[in-house]
């Protein structure tokens, strides 16, 4: 190229050519057409179908994914986890397990009954192994927070046995005294 040429410049495209319309309005009926067929049940549908499929983004091929089949196991710790469930169920384990933590001994004589707001409530069969468990029950509240979480278990409180019930029978006075001596 010498000084004096100039680049040729190349050309712009212009705006696209519009087709030629017809005179018998077959490209108007072509174009009603197409818009009727859009709004019918069959293309909703497969509109929706098109719609419901995953974007280009989230497909994973062979790639394990929430989309997938879950364990049982991870699908229950996020139901117990959502619902607080948790302490509930390790308490209920161990009432469970009583006996493992307390030993075969202490459990044949005491059970536990209830457990709120940090206070186990347990059971004996003997005024004797209420005493006993009151001793035991700083040991018994340490053995348990190691179980379930420090601080799970603040207090242990020891009821004695059921007293006997007076009640026999389908007629039975209210806050009666129970039998007694009827003689003189």
């Amino acid at each position: 190229m010498s000084s004096d040429e100039k680049p040729e410049k190349p050309e712009v495209a212009g705006p696209p050519e519009q087709p030629d319309r017809r005179d018998d309005g077959l490209d108007l009926a072509k174009a009603l057409t197409r818009a009727t067929a859009k709004s019918t049940p069959a293309a909703r549908s497969r509109q929706r179908k098109k719609d419901q499929r995953p974007a280009r983004g989230r497909v994973t091929g062979s790639h394990p994914d929430d989309r997938d089949p879950q364990l049982l196991d991870s699908t229950l710790g996020r139901l117990v986890d959502d619902h607080g469930w948790g302490l509930d169920l390790r308490m209920h384990g161990v009432f469970g397990r009583w006996a493992e933590l307390v030993g075969a001994e202490v459990a044949q004589h005491c059970t536990p009954e209830t457990f709120a707001d940090g206070r186990l409530v347990v059971r004996t069969d003997s005024t004797a192994w209420a005493t006993q468990l009151r001793l035991l029950a700083p040991t018994v509240v340490r053995r348990l927070n190691e179980e379930l979480g420090h601080g799970t278990v603040a207090l242990i409180e020891v009821l004695g046995p059921h007293g006997p019930t007076w009640k026999k029978g389908p007629r039975s006075a209210r806050d009666g005294r129970g039998p007694r001596d009827t003689y003189g």
